[in-house]
């Protein structure tokens, strides 16, 4: 993933925003450490590519409550930006 690697290069820790098996919380306090953090979303319905996650620094995830298998992408950009802002 070239954009990832730009990313990278510019001294941003990527985060991809998606449901997978190595999830972390958002709130996880790993993330919270991070200073330049680039959040990485996927489209709606679609979400990332597998190959755009691998490619990551980390995988982390908004937990919801039982049913509830994504938002949209404004609802959840909005959240991830609240949870992981610097304090």
């Amino acid at each position: 993933m070239n954009y990832i690697s730009a990313i990278k290069e510019l001294g941003f820790t990527t985060v991809a925003l998606a449901l997978s098996d190595n999830s972390v919380s958002i709130d996880d306090p790993v993330l919270q450490g991070i200073d330049r953090m680039a959040i990485v979303m996927g489209t709606e319905g679609d979400g990332l590519s597998p190959e755009v996650i691998a490619a990551c620094d980390y995988t982390a995830k908004i937990p919801m409550q039982r049913g509830v298998d994504s938002l949209n992408v404004a609802a959840a950009a909005s959240v991830a930006f609240w949870q992981l802002r610097a304090v």
